[in-house]
């Protein structure tokens, strides 16, 4: 195992020492990490990255395989166009974590900020999954077109609310699990709630098992039957604002 230490390094450089590393040694651990960018972007499968600290937006971008685990925050945009692989936050995440996602798998132990999951997509066995443990801000699942949101609430004070307002809005694909019901105007009216299944209740201790092993939770008390979910109404929502032949 390599070990990078990212102290006063320019994030170009230090993308570049982990391509350079990664060419003979898959397993790196980033320490002292502060706001490099791009850590991850483009990386394949086999590859394993520790990163101690905060590492900057866009971390993941287009990521093809690897895993990355953060002991920290991640800022905005992780995930970006991500193909596959896996990422671990343990901390919380800022804005559009999950931007254009096409596969693989994101898990916060925390909270995450506003429009995650915009864009998100799916094709055939590629379905990219976000796993949250807290809360979501505004514009969760945006103009989501694929792949499946799971937000737990876990620790909410009281009053407070698992997600902002306008979820789903343009969504035409994908779902959004939350721990509990919603307000109906919270959602834009492109997505609808829908009836649990058998198949969703498999999938939902699948996911939260990882996420509770991986930080260690004791989750026990959630009831998966109680969890609420919303899926688009159409899936071509904005057909008539193009031209037909």
């Amino acid at each position: 195992m390599k070990t990078i230490d990212a102290l006063n390094v320019y994030y170009r450089d230090l993308n570049s020492s982990i391509d350079e590393v990664v060419k003979t040694d898959k397993t790196i651990n980033l320490k002292n990490v502060f706001g490099q960018r791009y850590i991850g972007r483009g990386l394949p499968e086999n590859v394993k990255l520790k990163i101690y600290g905060t590492p900057g937006n866009d971390m993941a971008a287009y990521m093809d395989g690897a895993e990355l685990e953060i002991f920290g925050n991640g800022q905005d945009a992780v995930g970006n166009t991500m193909n596959c692989g896996r990422v671990i936050v343990h901390g919380s995440c800022g804005d559009t974590l999950g931007y254009a996602m096409r596969g693989g798998e994101i898990y916060v132990e925390g909270d995450v900020g506003y429009r995650v999951g915009i864009h998100m997509k799916e094709y055939k066995e590629m379905k990219p999954i976000i796993v949250a443990g807290g809360k979501a801000g505004e514009f969760l699942g945006e103009y989501m077109a694929g792949g499946a949101i799971i937000l737990l609430g876990l620790n909410l004070s009281k009053g407070e609310n698992i997600t902002g307002r306008f979820c789903g809005t343009g969504m035409h694909g994908g779902v959004i699990y939350l721990n509990g019901n919603e307000d109906k105007y919270k959602f834009g009216k492109e997505a609808v709630k829908v009836d649990i299944t058998n198949e969703d209740i498999l999938f939902l201790k699948k996911h939260i098992g990882f996420y509770e092993k991986t930080f260690q939770k004791d989750l026990n008390h959630l009831k998966l039957e109680s969890f609420s979910k919303y899926a688009a109404v159409n899936k071509n929502p904005y057909s008539n604002m193009y031209c037909t032949y």
